[in-house]
C-alpha cells in the first residue's frame, strides 16, 4: 500500500505517490498551503519549522492516551508520521479567537518580524498541553530550540509564563488534547503489518524488520532522522532504500533488567535521558544540555551512538558505565562493549545487515562516584569542545578499586583514558593520585585542533575536568560541589 494517512484538524490525510525523503515542511508549505511553518535553517537548529506531533502513547499506567510533543518538520521525513496527528500554528486558531498560547505572545509583546514566531508559538504549546503551570526555567528549557533575531527572549519567556493564566480554550485545550475522540482517530488509523511504499518500508515488529533486512541488506536504517535528514537538506544526498525503526514494538521499550538498564533502538532521546538520568543522577546536565527538545523528540539514543560521531555526548557517559551493545543479525544476537563498537573515525563493529537493538546502560553501584562534563562555546544547542565521563570505585579505606576514565573531543573516537586510568587504579584517593591521572592524559591523546577549540586547549581543559571531579567527590569538598542536582526540565 503506497500511501500514508495522519490526522490534520481533526481530519485524516492521505497522501500518496511521494518522495520518501519529501520533509513534513515541505508537504505542509507546498501541499497543504500551511506557510506559518518556516524554513530557517533546514537543520533542526533555528526552531522556525517547529510542529507539534501527537501519537498514541500506551505507557502512562492508565491506558492509552495520545502524546503531544514539539518537532523539527524540516528534518522529519513524511512517511514518519503515518498515523499520527500532526498539529501547525494554523490548527490553533478557531475564528478571530486566538489560543492562549498565541494569545499570550501578543500581550507580551513578543513578535517584531514573525518569522520565527509561529516556532516559538509551536514549542510553548507543547508545553501548554503538558505543564498546566509551568515555570520560568521550563519555559527556558522548552525554548530552547528556538532562535529569534529581533525580539529578544524576554517577553517571549515572559509569554511562556503568562500563557497557562489565561482562559482554556474550547479548541486545544488540555482536555481536548487528550479527549477520546482524538485517541480514537489514531487507532482508527493502526495498521496490522507495517507500511511499504516504493523505496521505504517501516515494519512494525522485530521479525518484519528482519525480513525486511535479509531482503535490503544495504538499505539505510532510519531512527530519529536528525542527522540523516541533514544528508537530504543540506549535502543533497540520494539516499538508498530506508527501512525506518520507529514503528517497530520490539524497540521502542525501555526495561530495567538484570544487567541494568535496556534502552531499544527506537526510543526517543526524551525518553532515553529520562530513564537514564532517574537512574544515574549526574548525567542531568549532559542531558539538559543535548540538542533540544524538538530534537530529543525526534532523535533516538541508539541512533546516536551508532552514528559513532567522536563528539556525540552520550557516548563517553555511557561508556564510563561501561555500556554495551546489543547487536542483532537475524536471529543472531551478540553483545560488545560500547568502547569496541568503535573502530576508527566513522568505522564500527557493525556487520552488513546488522543493526543496533538496545543499549544496556549497567546500574550504580555502592561506592560509586560518577560525573559527566561538557565544555562548549554555547550552552544550549552546541557541540562539544571536550566531553568528559569519569567513573571511579572506591573502597571504604578510601582506595580507588576501578576507574573508567572516557572522552570525546579529544580523538577520531569516543575513547577511554588508558594512562590516567592507570595511574589512579589502586592509589588513594587524594590529590597527588589525580595530579599523576592528568599527567598521564597527555600520553592518552593527541587531540586535534578545529573551530571548536585548539589542542593545547582540549589537552589543558580534560586535565581540568579531571581535577574538578577530585573536588566535587572528595570527603573534604564543600557540601554545594559534591551535591548534584538535576536542572529544571529534567527528572531524575
Amino acid at each position: 500500500m503506497d500511501r500514508i494517512r495522519f490526522v490534520i484538524d481533526g481530519e485524516v490525510r492521505t497522501v500518496e505517490r511521494f518522495d520518501p525523503t519529501r520533509t513534513v515542511l515541505e508537504y505542509l508549505r507546498e501541499t497543504e498551503g500551511r506557510c506559518g511553518t518556516k524554513e530557517g535553517c533546514a537543520e533542526g537548529d533555528c526552531g522556525a519549522c517547529t510542529v507539534v506531533l501527537g501519537e498514541i502513547d500506551d505507557r502512562a499506567g492508565d491506558g492509552e492516551r495520545v502524546r503531544y510533543r514539539a518537532i523539527n518538520s524540516c528534518i522529519r521525513f513524511l512517511p514518519t508520521i503515518d498515523g499520527k496527528e500532526l498539529v501547525t500554528v494554523e490548527s490553533l486558531r478557531a475564528g478571530d479567537a486566538l489560543h492562549p498560547v498565541q494569545q499570550a505572545m501578543v500581550d507580551a509583546h513578543a513578535s517584531q518580524c514573525g518569522f520565527c514566531t509561529p516556532g516559538f508559538v509551536m514549542s510553548l504549546f507543547a508545553l501548554y498541553l503538558n505543564n498546566p503551570a509551568p515555570q520560568r526555567e521550563a519555559v527556558v528549557e522548552s525554548l530552547s530550540g528556538n532562535l529569534c533575531r529581533c525580539t529578544g527572549y524576554r517577553p517571549i519567556i515572559d509569554a511562556g509564563g503568562g500563557m497557562a493564566s489565561l482562559p482554556s480554550p474550547a479548541r486545544w485545550s488540555r482536555e481536548d488534547a487528550h479527549s477520546a475522540a482524538r485517541l480514537q482517530a489514531l487507532i482508527g488509523l493502526r495498521r496490522e503489518q507495517g507500511l511499504t511504499l516504493p523505496g521505504y518500508c517501516a515494519p512494525r515488529s522485530l521479525d518484519e524488520l528482519q525480513a525486511a533486512l535479509a531482503l535490503r541488506p544495504q538499505a539505510l536504517l532510519l531512527a530519529g532522522g536528525t542527522d540523516v535528514g541533514l544528508w537530504v537538506t543540506k549535502l543533497l544526498r540520494d539516499l538508498p532504500e530506508i527501512i525506518y525503526l520507529g514503528e517497530v514494538a520490539e524497540l521502542k521499550r525501555i526495561e530495567n533488567t538484570a544487567e541494568g538498564l535496556r534502552i531499544g533502538a527506537a526510543v526517543a532521546l526524551t525518553d532515553a535521558w529520562q530513564a537514564l538520568v532517574a537512574a544515574h543522577p549526574p548525567m542531568a546536565e549532559l542531558a539538559q544540555r543535548f540538542a533540544s527538545p524538538p530534537v530529543r523528540n525526534s532523535a533516538t539514543l541508539c541512533g546516536n551512538l551508532a552514528n559513532g560521531s567522536p563528539i556525540g555526548d552520550a557516548m563517553p557517559a555511557l561508556i564510563a558505565l561501561g555500556a554495551s551493545l546489543e547487536l542483532r543479525r537475524g536471529s543472531v544476537t551478540r553483545r560488545l562493549a560500547l568502547q569496541d563498537f568503535y573502530l576508527g573515525y566513522q568505522k564500527k563493529d557493525l556487520a552488513t545487515g546488522e543493526l543496533v537493538a538496545a543499549v544496556i546502560v549497567p546500574a550504580p553501584v555502592a561506592g560509586q562516584r560518577f560525573a559527566c562534563y561538557k565544555l562548549s562555546k554555547r550552552n544550549e544547542q552546541d557541540i562539544s569542545a571536550v566531553c568528559v565521563a569519569i567513573a571511579v570505585d572506591v573502597s571504604d579505606d578510601g582506595r580507588i578499586r576501578d576507574v573508567r576514565i572516557a572522552c570525546g573531543g579529544m580523538a577520531a573516537t569516543p575513547k577511554r583514558a588508558p594512562g590516567a586510568e592507570a595511574a589512579l587504579r589502586g592509589q588513594a584517593w587524594s590529590e597527588a593520585s589525580f595530579m599523576s591521572a592528568i599527567a598521564a592524559l597527555d600520553a592518552d591523546f593527541q587531540p586535534l585542533s578545529d573551530m571548536r577549540a585548539s589542542s593545547a586547549y582540549r589537552a589543558r581543559a580534560a586535565g581540568n575536568l579531571l581535577r574538578r571531579f577530585f573536588l566535587e567527590h572528595g570527603s573534604s569538598a564543600p557540601a554545594a560541589l559534591r551535591t548534584q542536582q538535576a536542572p529544571a526540565g529534567v527528572s531524575a
